[in-house]
């Protein structure tokens, strides 16, 4: 009981999952740095639509410019960077956060994170990708099933990081408004 007492489940949670979306993150950024091209092809096709229903009422969303493509691609790793930062900050907050019961500045920095993971595979590459792009009509460039697992990941790891820490706040939450 004192370890559970010292540890504070909860933070200690948040500072595992926020941990492995930054594990992964980090990793996803620097695959797409060191092995630039792979990714590259996935975005130029994904991006063209070339591999889709080709629907003539869909196929003027198209983007067939490879400067525009590369520029997308170069946006979305620099996103994945700065995202794989603030998650590793995050981290090391949370982990410091954990002995010190001093989690709300790990509980920011996580968020801001956790919501740019969400901003990217939820709106980047389920929605725009998805859906705009109809990337989930093409058998050979289609990441929905990644997209959606990070998706869980990433929103797991929020909710757990905005659960109450102390006893104090679960009962703060329980006082009806006044």
């Amino acid at each position: 009981m004192a370890i559970t007492t010292r540890l504070r489940p909860v933070p200690l949670a948040a500072t595992a999952l926020t941990g492995v979306t930054a594990l992964y993150m980090t990793l996803v950024a620097v695959g797409n740095i060191v092995d630039f091209d792979t990714n590259r092809e996935f975005v130029r096709h994904v991006l063209a639509m070339d591999t889709t229903f080709r629907d003539e009422d869909l196929m003027g969303r198209a983007i067939e410019s490879r400067a525009v493509q590369d520029a997308a691609y170069v946006a979305i790793i620099g996103w994945e960077v700065v995202t794989a930062l603030v998650l590793l900050w995050a981290t090391a907050l949370w982990a410091v956060g954990v002995r010190r019961g001093a989690a709300e500045r790990a509980r920011c920095a996580g968020t801001v994170g956790l919501v740019m993971v969400l901003l990217l595979f939820g709106g980047g590459f389920m929605a725009i990708g998805g859906e705009w792009f109809a990337m989930w009509q093409s058998a050979d460039w289609n990441g929905l099933d990644a997209a959606l697992r990070v998706v869980v990941l990433a929103g797991l790891a929020l909710l757990v990081t905005h659960l109450p820490t102390r006893p104090r706040e679960l009962a703060d939450e329980a006082r009806p408004p006044r």
